[in-house]
């Protein structure tokens, strides 16, 4: 045997006695408890979401899947901390829409869920809802739309911070509709709505599940969901798209991301447990009640809609200017 062949050889020896240490570690995946690290704190919609699905997880897959929640800076330090994190499948991070708006800013340091991130599969979303308080004196979308077209920038719209989900939203509908809305940020959702409800503010895309009670007590008035299709909370409402405004989508999705280069075999693994955990009736029966759809996607699929979501806020933040805080 010439020394080529000899290299030859001893290559495929050290090939053949690692793979099956490798089948064998993915085989046994999990074999020791999974990290699932939320950049939201405890008690959000996120937070709830996961807790449901890590439970229904850790009773398909036999290892707890421990939720840890790292709050800040709108989900980017959750996100740059799992993203330097062993590629194993033992820690997971929950990607957001937040997390596609921070990537969409120009010259952005946060990490891009498609890029940075392996993505295994969407779990679920919170469709918006376009309220209004009702001493604004408009009952539908085109209402709204022609008052604010009459009263350029004195129509004002809450969300719960500059650069946020239901920020980016108002945006978007005014660059849709060609109107000029006054947004008016606070710092997180309930002084929001608090505000919303005092008419200090008139209008504001909201999660569905914050403000579902204030519409059925008619404190204030729901007049489309940003939805891509009626959402299950609210099968009445419907959609801006169908409104007229064609294409307009906006909800608060998660999904789980892995680090980069973490085994396919480990992902498909993860990805089939999750949607198994969400067909379960514990997880289901949670979701309708707090208004979470379900949804599921292989991670090409989750990839592609991440690069599409991506692109549409990279388009808004373009067009309108807007900083992150």
């Amino acid at each position: 045997m010439n020394r080529r062949q000899c290299v030859v050889a001893a290559l495929s020896a050290a090939v053949a006695s690692a793979i099956p240490a490798i089948t064998w570690a993915q085989d046994n995946y999990p074999s020791r408890p999974v990290k699932v690290v939320v950049g939201f704190p405890p008690g959000s919609a996120t937070d709830v979401a996961t807790r449901a699905v890590a439970e229904a997880l850790a009773r398909r897959l036999g290892q707890p899947f421990i939720v840890d929640n790292k709050p800040g800076a709108a989900s980017n330090i959750a996100a740059k901390a799992v993203a330097s994190s062993a590629a194993d499948g033992y820690t997971l991070f929950v990607g957001t829409i937040a997390n596609t708006i921070n990537a969409a800013f120009p010259n952005s340091t946060s990490p891009d869920l498609a890029k940075d991130f392996a993505p295994v599969t969407l779990i679920g979303s919170v469709p918006n809802v376009l309220v209004v308080h009702p001493s604004l004196g408009v009952s539908s979308v085109e209402e709204l739309i022609r008052a604010a077209k009459a009263k350029p920038g004195q129509i004002t719209f809450a969300s719960s911070g500059n650069g946020t989900s239901p920020h980016l939203s108002g945006e978007l509908f005014s660059v849709m509709a060609g109107i000029n809305m006054l947004h008016v940020p606070y710092r997180g959702s309930t002084p929001a709505v608090t505000d919303l409800l005092g008419g200090q503010v008139q209008v504001m895309f909201s999660p569905a599940s914050t403000v579902l009670q204030h519409i059925r007590a008619g404190k204030l008035k729901a007049l489309a969901s940003t939805s891509a299709k009626r959402t299950a909370i609210a099968p009445d409402l419907p959609t801006i798209d169908e409104l007229g405004l064609k294409g307009f989508e906006t909800s608060v999705w998660v999904g789980f991301v892995a680090p980069a280069g973490t085994p396919t075999d480990v992902l498909a693994k993860i990805q089939t447990a999750t949607h198994g955990a969400l067909d379960s009736p514990d997880v289901q029966a949670l979701f309708r009640a707090q208004g979470i759809e379900v949804l599921k996607s292989s991670p090409d699929e989750f990839a592609r809609y991440i690069r599409s979501e991506t692109s549409k806020w990279a388009k808004v933040i373009q067009t309108t200017g807007i900083k992150p805080e």
